[in-house]
Order: C-alpha cells, then sequence, then structure tokens
C-alpha cells in the first residue's frame, strides 16, 4: 500500500482553557502506565466525494472545539504528577492512498494497519502530543480514522468519550458549550506516588517489543460465542452463566496454556492473567463517566497450567478475580502507605519466573460503531499493536461476536492457532466485507 502524506499540522483548541484548569493532576493510576499512544482506527466506506479538503476542514474545526473542552489533550506535560493545558494542540495528519480501502479490508493485517497511525507503533513522536489523529482517504472515496490517545491520560472509556464528544460536535448534535467544563479529579480518589526511582516504563517491561512478535485477529462469530457460552454454562457445577468477554478470554488462555505445553522450553507452570478492569462504577460512590485518565486496574488471577483446559473453571476464576475488584478492595489497595507494597507484591506475580503473564484488554460495549461523522457508521473498528503476550477484545461489528487482536511470539502463535478451542470457536484473519 503506497501512502502518500499530504499534509501535517497542529489543531489547536478553539478556546483558551480556563486558568482554573490550567493544570491536570495525574492519579496513580496514570503514574503506571505506559507512556505511549494507543490507535483507535475508525474505517468508513463511502466517507468523502473529491472534496477530501472540505472533510478534513470539517475534521479539523470540530477537532478544535473538542480539544477546548478535553484540555489535558492539548496539553504538554510538566511533570511526573500533572499535565499542562497550555493549549499547545494536538496533531492532524492527512494522507491519500490511490487504491481502494478493500485491499484493506480483505484481509486486514498489523503492518498495512500500522500505515493508517500518525505515527508508527512504538515510535517517540518528534513532539511529544497526548492526541494524535489521521485521516486516509482511498481512491474509492473510503477513508479511515485513527485517533492516537496518550495512555497515561487515557483508557478505552475515555477515548470512546472523546470521539463520542467529536462526533456530537462534528454533526451539530452539541457544541462545545455542552460538554462539561470541568472533569472528575481522580488524583483526589487514587493519590499520585513518588516513582523518581524509575521511570513509569517500569511497569511495561512484560510487553516489551521484539521483531519476532505477531499479531493476529481471532473472530469469534455470535453463533459460535452463543454456544461456547452455554457450554460453560452447562459444564460449571454452579451454572454460572459467562460474559461474551469471560467466555472469549477462557478460550484465548486455554489456548496459551496448549502453546505452553507444546513449547520447545516450558518453563512455566502458572499463567498468570492480568484483565484490566474499568473502576469507575466500581467505586462508592461511583465516578462520573467522564473522567478523564486512565482508570483501570488489573483484575490478576493466577492460574495452573494444566494438560485438559476446563472451560468452565477458568471463567469462574476469572470472574470471581474481575468481580474482587470492588470499593472496599481499591480502598484498601490504595490506602496510605500500601499502594507501593501492593504494586509490588503484584508484579513480583507476574514477574515470577515460574509465571506466564499475559494481559487481556476489553473494549467491548463501547458506542465506536456509532461514530457518525456525517457519511455513516464506520464499516469497522480496530486497533493496532506489538505488544507480546496481550489481547484486546472488540465488538464485531454486527455487535454480536467479538474479535480478539492477540500478540504473541512468532513460534507460539503457530501452535495458539493449532489448539483445538481456537479451531472450534474462533476464525482467523477474516475478511471484514
Amino acid at each position: 500500500m503506497e501512502l502518500k502524506i499530504v499534509s501535517s499540522e497542529i489543531i489547536k483548541p478553539s478556546s483558551p482553557t480556563p486558568q482554573h484548569l490550567r493544570t491536570h493532576k495525574l492519579s496513580v493510576l496514570d503514574q503506571v502506565a505506559g507512556d505511549s499512544l494507543f490507535p483507535v482506527i475508525l474505517f468508513y466506506p463511502q466517507a468523502c466525494s473529491n472534496d477530501t479538503t472540505k472533510t478534513s476542514d470539517h475534521l479539523k474545526k470540530s477537532l478544535s472545539e473538542t480539544l477546548s473542552k478535553y484540555h489535558p489533550f492539548a496539553g504538554r506535560f510538566k511533570d511526573a504528577f500533572s499535565i499542562d493545558c497550555d493549549d499547545s494542540g494536538a496533531v492532524f495528519v492527512e494522507a491519500c492512498v490511490a487504491g481502494e480501502m478493500s485491499e484493506i479490508l480483505k484481509q486486514p493485517k498489523n503492518d498495512l494497519l500500522e500505515e493508517l497511525m500518525p505515527y508508527k507503533l512504538n515510535e517517540k513522536p518528534s513532539v511529544p502530543v497526548n492526541l494524535a489523529a489521521k485521516v486516509t482517504y482511498f481512491g474509492c472515496g473510503g477513508m479511515a480514522l485513527c485517533v492516537c490517545f496518550s495512555h497515561v491520560i487515557a483508557d478505552i472509556t475515555t477515548a470512546a468519550n472523546f470521539i463520542k464528544s467529536w462526533v456530537a460536535i462534528s454533526r451539530g448534535f452539541s457544541t462545545s458549550n455542552d460538554i462539561p467544563d470541568t472533569f472528575f479529579d481522580c488524583s483526589t480518589v487514587f493519590p499520585p506516588q513518588d516513582f523518581s526511582s524509575f521511570s513509569r516504563n517500569a511497569f511495561a517491561d512484560n510487553h516489551s517489543q521484539s521483531a519476532e512478535i505477531i499479531t493476529k485477529r481471532f473472530t469469534f462469530d455470535g453463533v459460535k460465542l452463543a454456544d461456547l457460552k452455554e457450554k460453560i454454562r452447562k459444564e460449571s457445577s454452579s451454572g454460572y452463566q459467562p460474559t461474551r468477554v469471560e467466555a472469549v478470554s477462557a478460550v484465548i488462555l486455554g489456548g496459551i496454556m496448549s502453546a505452553e505445553k507444546e513449547g520447545e522450553k516450558f518453563n512455566h507452570t502458572n499463567l498468570v492473567p492480568s484483565v484490566s478492569v474499568n473502576l469507575r462504577n466500581r467505586t462508592n460512590p461511583p465516578l462520573p463517566e467522564l473522567s478523564i485518565g486512565n482508570i483501570i486496574q488489573a483484575a490478576i488471577t493466577k492460574l495452573p497450567i494444566e494438560k485438559r483446559i476446563n472451560y468452565s473453571k477458568l471463567t469462574e476464576q476469572l470472574h470471581g478475580s474481575i468481580r474482587s475488584i470492588d470499593d472496599e478492595y481499591l480502598k484498601k489497595f490504595h490506602a496510605v502507605g500500601e499502594f507501593m507494597n501492593n504494586m509490588q507484591n503484584a508484579l513480583i506475580a507476574l514477574f515470577d519466573p515460574n509465571n506466564r503473564g499475559f494481559t487481556i484488554s476489553s473494549w467491548c460495549r463501547r458506542p465506536l460503531y456509532e461514530a457518525d461523522f456525517g457519511w455513516g457508521k464506520p464499516i469497522w473498528v480496530s486497533t493496532a499493536m506489538k505488544h507480546k503476550d496481550v489481547a484486546v477484545l472488540l465488538d464485531s461489528n454486527d455487535g454480536k461476536g467479538i474479535e480478539a487482536l492477540v500478540a504473541l511470539p512468532k513460534k507460539e502463535m503457530d501452535k495458539f492457532e493449532q489448539d483445538p478451542g481456537i479451531l472450534a470457536y474462533a476464525s482467523v484473519d477474516t475478511s471484514i466485507i
């Protein structure tokens, strides 16, 4: 795919940040997030006529208005504890491709998706922005919009809220005046810590980058997923009905266990999944939905790597670890003087040589497929990544199934694809159209 960059510019907020909102305080959850940008990529089959300039101008104008309310995304890091919302702006890149968008959608590959990003995966932007967008126009009239968010101040809920606000302003359904001018200060609930002795990226070592990492997309369609959930329910001694995410996670973890057992160097005795949990509705009182930040915490459990994979057992263990993260747990974990010890214990579990860590992040049930800027809803929403031992789960475009992006070492991916559970319930890198 031959892509040509047409322009690149800085988009500043349409109005200055009020003085009392100039400093955005980071919570400890923001501090321990990986210092990287994560992409949300939306594909529109008929987004524009021949007048791509008009489309880009419309996007830039509405982005400018949106940034005037999401102040941290137009700011810059001041120190390890805060962002200066100085209205420096966000990056907006325009590109074009002579070919058709169907070339990507027929068999999406991670390296092709990476081309649609304003920056390459693992690339450090020359300008230290907190948000960057890239619109790519195809010869067929289709368009891909990639929005990259700093993980330090955004989780997928924050990202989805930003895109939702951008869409509403773009369509004229609301103005920047309709968006709250202040966002809840999560640093009061999750106080920041002094991590001066090591970098923020110390928490991301388990996701180290490597040229040997392969990312593939596994689609669990709605029918097979319903069958899987029913099978798990029947096998469960308690009759527990798993969620879609829990069921898919169990199959993925089962596949990891199978790949581990067949590996040349089978050194791990336990699989330790780390499942990202949205904390907004787990505190008492709940945090506002529009809260900005990386407001997630990992639910960690230790699973013995066994020869016989029991999905019902896996889902119940996952469910138990997720359910345990409630207001009482969070208050104890983040109590004064306790956070560092608790974090250290969690890291010890993940990096124990007997344990194999694996991260699962669910983007399901976010309104990303509702992002209609005026030319229809996206035909597909995805992301790109090269993090080792990670799975990102997204809704399929019909809303019934789940697409799982899984990143593994190449040799292990070959074994993972042949796992009986993966073969039974998932399809690999299938066409979107």
